[in-house]
């Protein structure tokens, strides 16, 4: 028995999901998929993983909706951590021994990529998040957009201020930086192959994660601040 799950949301990676999934097994933990509403050929890929969970939402919610069925699930499954990691290829399943070595009770370990080689909208996106979430938060981070981490499940914020797309994992960490969670980057692998299909809508989700940073000001000023200066007289 482990405590830790993997978690893989997809949609419509059927390109780069038997590799993720045939790589990640080979580290030795249970996995769960979140299939979000998937229209290519996922669900056959699928159904060749007797050993892989599959839990599937009836149409497309996006990312942050994914994230929060599979949490749910692995705490109702008795989990502690999760790892989760994208479909698309870019994540290397060989790091995540490197990020259960720096599991621990109130940590998030984030795995960071290097930007080269991403599309320059994404790249920009996460040096914009990357900016405010320090403004927000007095933490600095090179990858607060990766999709390749380990969540202490039982310490995560209440999934009710969590997003249902890409500004989901910026969420997640915004709010667990202000709750007192340590959050502890790890260097990982990147690789974006030729087959490899992107969600990631440069105007849509770039707007999205603007938004977060919008309503993140008030919150800040009136609560984030607040409880961290309150830690740090009383610690």
């Amino acid at each position: 028995m482990t405590d830790t799950v993997v978690i893989i949301p997809t949609y419509n990676n059927a390109g780069t999901l038997k590799d993720v999934l045939s790589r990640t097994l080979a580290q030795g933990l249970p996995i769960v998929v979140v299939d979000d509403g998937c229209t290519d050929g996922t669900r056959e890929i699928l159904s060749g993983f007797k050993d892989v969970t599959v839990i599937a939402h009836p149409k497309n919610q996006g990312k942050g909706a994914a994230l929060k069925t599979a949490f749910r699930w692995a705490l109702e499954k008795g989990y502690a951590y999760a790892v989760t990691i994208d479909s698309d290829g870019q994540h290397y399943p060989e790091d995540i021994p490197e990020l259960l070595k720096a599991k621990g009770e109130r940590t998030i370990v984030v795995g960071s990529r290097t930007t080269r080689g991403a599309n320059a909208g994404g790249s920009f996106a996460n040096r914009f998040s990357n900016f405010w979430f320090t403004a927000y938060t007095g933490i600095s981070l090179t990858d607060t957009q990766t999709g390749f981490r380990l969540y202490p499940l039982h310490d995560l914020p209440s999934l009710k201020v969590v997003g249902n797309r890409y500004e989901a994992e910026l969420s997640l960490l915004l709010f667990s930086a202000w709750k007192g969670l340590s959050l502890v980057p790890v260097q990982v692998r990147v690789n974006y192959p030729k087959d490899r299909v992107t969600h990631f809508r440069p105007f849509q989700d770039f707007m999205r994660i603007t938004l977060v940073n919008i309503i993140g000001l008030p919150l800040d000023i009136f609560y984030g601040w607040p409880r961290i200066l309150l830690r740090k007289l009383f610690t």
